[in-house]
């Protein structure tokens, strides 16, 4: 359990610093900004001949790409019922260190958002990607870890040994 409270701690807080940094020091971005680095600090532009990312200021009063923003008060409530469901669910019926690594990844991403909607009235988002000419709305390391703990999570049992035993 200390373990678990120490990763899931670990997460959050360079979700919240990167947060905290970004709303201190960084603009909010105006859509006006159509060139990178679309208004706030360029990482890299180009490489491989269109990965472009900067670091930009967005404040996201709803879920996803924004959807339900008039709906702030519910998405909170929504969030954190499904952050006591799925730590009861990951203590009662997880039982492989992995998986629960990717639970703990989920839960802190939660977690990270809801603490924005406390602190500063919405999420946080700073992480503008450009892919080729198409821009990919805005995220965070919170977003990042809830991706990616569903990704994998999703594709786990290609990589757990004897999942199909053969019957022949």
């Amino acid at each position: 359990m200390k373990k678990a409270l120490v990763f899931i701690a670990t997460l959050l807080f360079f979700d919240v610093f990167s947060k905290y940094l970004t709303y201190t020091y960084i603009p909010q971005m105006r859509w006006m900004h159509v060139a990178y680095p679309y208004g706030g600090y360029g990482i890299f532009q180009d490489v491989l001949g269109g990965l472009s990312i900067s670091i930009n200021h967005v404040q996201n009063k709803g879920a996803a790409w924004g959807l339900f923003s008039g709906y702030s008060d519910q998405l909170l409530l929504c969030r954190m019922v499904i952050i006591l469901a799925l730590l009861l669910y990951t203590a009662m019926f997880i039982h492989n260190p992995f998986q629960k690594k990717l639970f703990f990844c989920v839960i802190a991403g939660a977690i990270g958002n809801v603490i924005d909607y406390f602190v500063y009235g919405s999420v946080i988002d700073m992480i503008h990607v450009n892919l080729w000419g198409y821009t990919f709305p805005l995220f965070n390391f919170a977003d990042m870890y809830i991706s990616l703990g569903i990704a994998a999570l999703l594709f786990s049992p290609l990589f757990q040994r004897n999942h199909y035993k053969a019957s022949y």
